[in-house]
């Protein structure tokens, strides 16, 4: 199942959308200017604008208030990504510089910043107040998320109800944005919103575990491996390798993440200690739960064309390979 058969439902309203959003990042200063061009350029696979649409499309035709959401919602998004390379001194983004290796840190932020009160001007033009608010709340989230896991990672006492945490608030906060904002810009009831919501923020918490699954994974991924454990990350695989093992050995793998993941070889005993415990399996069992979780959700809703393509994205984002 590729992307393009699953944006099939939406394919040309996507291409309508990529417009405006080119549109949004306009400004009449060059430097700006140049900088949101290469940002552009350098898209990701768009799924996030491809959750909005879709979602709308299961209760009506979609209008104004739809582009709106997924440029907003694609604004934070990249905000947020230019910001994070910023927070962990990254030069790359999908394989391209990053814009702080580019054009410095400060520039960056202030670019990010730009980002985001674009997307926040575009929802107060058009009157698209709880919009708005689902948006402010992403971002609050998704600021609360990274700090609660740096706060985690220096004391390396993460328990699995934290993490979970952690992942609703950095990841599946702005998918569950992402699926509720594009629903009620077709269909404002409230119950809709909570359903769109909810299934987002399922579907962001099992996105995430398969992308923390990468760091440890046998396959070739285009990641490497261990970069979660090199920047201290606690995540659902080791989480479990570290509560179910003997005090000494747990100790032994707390001070190589602490002291000596700098060292090849010590990440590497990390990774080995990780795929012996049960953890790979363990987590990935929590992940075909929420996708299980998700699906659920979508059932209750009438069978269509774009629910048929949520489903298919929803798996596609859960056995993909990179």
């Amino acid at each position: 199942m590729s992307l393009d058969t699953i944006k099939q439902p939406v394919a040309a309203e996507l291409e309508t959308f990529e417009k405006r959003f080119r549109e949004s990042m306009r400004s009449n200063v060059p430097l700006l200017d140049k900088i949101t061009w290469y940002i552009v350029q350098r898209k990701g696979k768009q799924v996030r604008p491809m959750l909005v649409l879709l979602s709308a499309r299961l209760f009506g035709p979609i209008g104004e208030a739809t582009y709106t959401a997924a440029s907003l919602i694609e604004l934070l998004h990249t905000a947020s990504l230019v910001h994070d390379d910023v927070v962990d001194d990254s030069n790359e983004r999908r394989g391209f510089f990053s814009i702080n290796a580019l054009w410095k840190n400060k520039i960056a932020v202030l670019v990010g910043d730009f980002l985001l009160s674009q997307g926040l001007l575009i929802s107060v033009k058009t009157g698209q107040y709880k919009m708005l608010e689902i948006v402010s709340r992403s971002v609050k989230e998704i600021a609360e998320g990274e700090l609660l896991q740096m706060e985690k990672a220096r004391r390396m006492d993460i328990k699995e109800e934290v993490y979970y945490e952690i992942i609703r608030q950095k990841t599946a906060s702005l998918i569950a944005a992402a699926c509720s904002a594009g629903a009620i810009s077709t269909s404002p009831d409230d119950e809709t919103f909570q359903k769109m919501w909810l299934f987002g923020e399922k579907t962001g918490m099992a996105f995430q575990i398969r992308d923390d699954l990468f760091d440890f994974g046998t396959d070739d991924v285009g990641k490497p491996l261990g970069i979660d454990i090199k920047e201290k990350k606690m995540t659902l695989p080791l989480i479990y390798a570290l509560t179910h093992t003997d005090r000494s050995t747990r100790r032994h793998m707390i001070n190589i993440i602490k002291n000596e993941s700098h060292r090849s070889e010590k990440v590497d005993e990390v990774i080995h200690f990780v795929r012996q415990s049960g953890g790979l399996e363990y987590a990935q069992e929590a992940m075909y739960r929420f996708r299980q979780e998700a699906f659920d959700l979508l059932d209750t809703i009438p069978d269509s064309p774009a629910r048929q393509s949520l489903r298919d994205l929803l798996v596609f984002v859960t056995e993909r390979k990179k």
